[in-house]
């Protein structure tokens, strides 16, 4: 019995720095409703089939705001605990900055199973300096004409990851791409999401970098909310 008491006391020595270190990362915290996040009314079903708490990021490829962010979504993903999923939704609103068309590049690319290891590699594709696929010119105020096609998209692809160009257009143009990009935009009118980066939280919490309070609130925050999206609130 005092042996099974000494090992019990052990192991909850062991534990207490790893609940302290939850307990700071995901609450309590102060968070409120309506100014760091907003209650997404209905909520949205998710997409994973298997009980997890879906974190959705809401971006695109052609927002420069979204590819300052994505070493914090990195970041965001490789915290995220065990019953959460990342997921990535390509916005099109920006159809003046090509995003329609690096809509359909991305869910070509995650139809191939190109589009997790090609994800940052295709901010720097857009953003870089001489980038391949830059929407602005080298004077950073105005946008390329013509800007870049699916095709120059469909060669950057093949050039990297390994898949015909002409494969690649034609998953692109394909029905099922065309159906999941109004899923797409139909994610993004049910979650009232009118500005990217935004991340979406089990389908019933939606947030930006701005109303939480910065980017080092980004991985606090999402935790928080997965606390509660998991527990049915």
């Amino acid at each position: 019995m005092f042996a099974r008491l000494l090992i019990s006391t052990f192991a909850a020595a062991l534990l207490a720095p790893l609940a302290v270190q939850a307990q700071a990362l995901a609450g309590p915290a102060p968070w409120k409703e309506g100014t760091h996040y907003f209650l997404v009314e209905p909520a949205v079903p998710s997409e994973s089939d298997d009980g997890k708490v879906e974190v959705a990021e809401v971006f695109s490829y052609g927002c420069p705001a979204c590819n300052f962010f994505y070493p914090a979504i990195d970041k965001l993903r490789k915290a995220l605990p065990a019953n959460a999923v990342m997921r990535y939704v390509p916005a099109s609103f920006n159809a003046n900055e090509d995003w329609p068309m690096f809509q359909r590049a991305y869910l070509a690319a995650q139809a191939l199973g190109i589009a997790d290891k090609s994800h940052d590699a295709m901010f720097d594709a857009v953003w870089k300096p001489n980038a391949p696929l830059a929407t602005m010119n080298p004077d950073g105020r105005t946008l390329k004409k013509p800007l870049p096609s699916l095709e120059d998209a469909a060669k950057w692809y093949a050039e990297h990851y390994g898949v015909k160009a002409e494969d690649f257009v034609a998953t692109a143009n394909s029905f099922a791409i065309n159906a999941k990009m109004k899923r797409a935009d139909a994610f993004l009118k049910a979650t009232q999401t009118e500005s990217t980066p935004t991340i979406v939280v089990g389908g019933k919490y939606r947030f930006n970098p701005n109303s939480a309070g910065g980017e080092d609130k980004v991985v606090p925050l999402t935790l928080y909310l997965i606390q509660l999206a998991a527990g049915g609130k």
